[in-house]
């Protein structure tokens, strides 16, 4: 019967063609075709070369605008590094370079197209170090200087070849999402990949290969030149809402996303090839380490004297190690260098502490041996930087638990509080005491006063009341809010009973009445019922 109903022109209706559309395209999603014609007035080549220029927002232009300009040179991306990355100079040093020299040559290439024909062998970055020392600080603020979209990922999320929504393509994908959909910005991007070095192979007769070599080829495809289409063959949303664009006659954006001008940066700790570099240096020079009788260095220290043959060793494809020219070590933090970053580094973890504290009203003061003490623990961390963060979070945790319902406006950490930040604060809450029962008399007064705004009711505390209330909270660390809220939940439902039999609107709160409030209310109502019962028979007698 409904077919009866349909006239031609409701077959041929935007939502069943937009439908077909669709039902073709997954019939086509083998070819990587994503749309079944192209936009009326476009030829394909025109709809894949157009640009988002017209959806570019004035932040975005400016942003390009500062990549066709870039100037920067490597003392001067470094000084920038200084002011947030303590030590790794050499690092600091050889990413400056690989970056000016790189964004130097996207520059040329803007101004003079036929530059992208010639041949430029890209300085995608390798970086080595052990945990928490600054690579990916490095590369965030490289950047932010820079102005450009910047992705990070973690390379075991590709562990598994083949596995919905782990495509190693969508980092790039991702890049233009961290432009805001801007694919010629996208373009000029970094992708950083840190735990590149959990997908070696480690020469395990094919226990990893199936991922880790297969991620491998995936990436190194990527870091030299390739096109990445901008919708994935399992982002359905993506390719829907592109037709619906093209339905709605759009400009389209492009489809795919060039991978020649985005920079690549991996990382690692790579701690066994430290001890792997060892083994080679001192089986050249067999004796030597034992008779020189000099300091044993530890794995971390060999990673500098790294060579290509070592990373193939360690069980990266030749091809792979071979796109990644740029490699330099990061230095373990020593307990100095921990220091450093917590008084010297813009953006230090410290700050974002007292700022923290600020946010309650209070300062927070650090003393000298404070900071040696927090740096000599964060270094027994092993993790570096790091480690500041979970050592500040053990010493501030209840400092900024208990700080803020105080009085307290002002707080000293020194080197004994670190040691000991619980009794250091226990004793900080026993001086402040008297100041304590005062802001908690004056929580009890506030109370009052929303009472009374909100039932017409008042209520008089009585001195006995207030310390009996304040020792309460205390006792139970119950805020004197929730405290008295708790307590007098229902109050004013008895306390309009007895304003209705006589008028009464004032009443005062005893000891007795603050520890017991509902037995109490139950007798004030029976005998407000009683008053107002006699003085009707008065009134009926007279």
């Amino acid at each position: 019967m409904s077919h009866e109903f349909m006239s031609d022109k409701d077959d041929k209706n935007p939502l069943e063609e937009m439908q077909k559309q669709f039902q073709e395209m997954l019939r086509n999603q083998g070819s990587g075709a994503f749309f079944t014609q192209p936009p009326p007035g476009k030829s394909p080549g025109a709809s894949a070369g157009s640009g988002t220029e017209e959806n570019t927002s004035e932040k975005q232009r400016e942003i390009i605008k500062r990549i066709r300009d870039f100037n920067l040179k490597p003392r001067e991306v470094k000084d920038y590094l200084d002011r947030f990355v303590i030590q790794q100079n050499e690092a600091k040093k050889v990413l400056s370079v690989a970056i000016c020299d790189h964004y130097n040559h996207v520059r040329q290439c803007l101004e003079t197209p036929s530059l992208t024909e010639k041949e430029y062998a890209k300085q995608n970055i390798l970086l080595l170090g052990p945990t928490g020392v600054g690579k990916t600080y490095l590369m965030r603020c490289i950047a932010r200087l820079i102005g450009v979209p910047f992705v990070k990922a973690d390379a075991t999320k590709f562990s598994e070849t083949g596995y919905v929504g782990h495509d190693v393509e969508d980092l790039v994908r991702d890049l233009v999402k961290a432009a805001d959909g801007n694919v010629d910005l996208a373009e000029y991007g970094i992708i950083y990949i840190d735990e590149i070095d959990k997908i070696a192979a480690q020469g395990q007769q094919g226990t990893r290969d199936v991922s880790g070599r297969g991620v491998q080829i995936n990436l190194l495809k990527l870091m030299e030149e390739s096109e990445v289409n901008r919708n994935s063959q399992t982002d359905i949303m993506g390719q829907m809402q592109a037709m619906m664009e093209m339905q709605r006659g759009g400009r389209p954006g492009k489809r795919t996303i060039n991978t020649r001008h985005i920079l690549f940066i991996v990382s690692g700790a790579f701690g066994t090839l430290g001890e792997n570099v060892k083994k080679r240096l001192e089986s050249s020079r067999i004796g030597f380490a034992q008779a020189g009788g000099s300091t044993e260095k530890t794995a971390v220290e060999y990673l500098p004297q790294a060579e290509t043959t070592d990373f193939i060793d360690f069980g990266f494809e030749p091809e792979f190690v071979g796109r990644l020219p740029v490699r330099v070590a990061c230095s373990p933090l020593t307990r100095s260098d921990l220091e450093e970053i917590l008084t010297q580094s813009e953006g230090s973890i410290l700050d974002q502490y007292k700022t923290d504290f600020r946010g309650f009203g209070i300062e927070c003061e650090i003393t000298h041996d404070a900071v040696s003490e927090i740096a000599a623990r964060a270094d027994s961390e092993k993790t570096g930087a790091r480690g500041l963060m979970t050592v500040l979070e053990k010493i501030f945790r209840n400092y900024k638990y208990e700080l803020p319902s105080t009085s307290i406006k002002k707080v000293i950490i020194t080197g004994e509080a670190v040691k000991s930040p619980e009794d250091a604060l226990q004793a900080l809450l026993a001086d402040n005491q008297s100041s304590q029962r005062d802001l908690l008399a004056g929580e009890i007064r506030q109370f009052a006063e929303r009472f009374y705004r909100a039932h017409g009711m008042e209520l008089a505390f009585e001195d006995d009341a207030i310390a009996a209330l304040v020792g309460e909270s205390l006792k139970t660390d119950k805020t004197m809010r929730a405290l008295c809220e708790s307590r007098f939940r229902d109050f004013q439902h008895g306390l309009k009973l007895i304003a209705r039999n006589t008028g009464q609107t004032r009443f005062s709160i005893s000891a007795k009445t603050a520890k017991n409030p509902d037995a109490e209310l139950s007798q004030w109502v029976l005998q407000s019922y009683r008053r107002s019962g006699s003085e009707k028979a008065k009134e009926s007698g007279s």
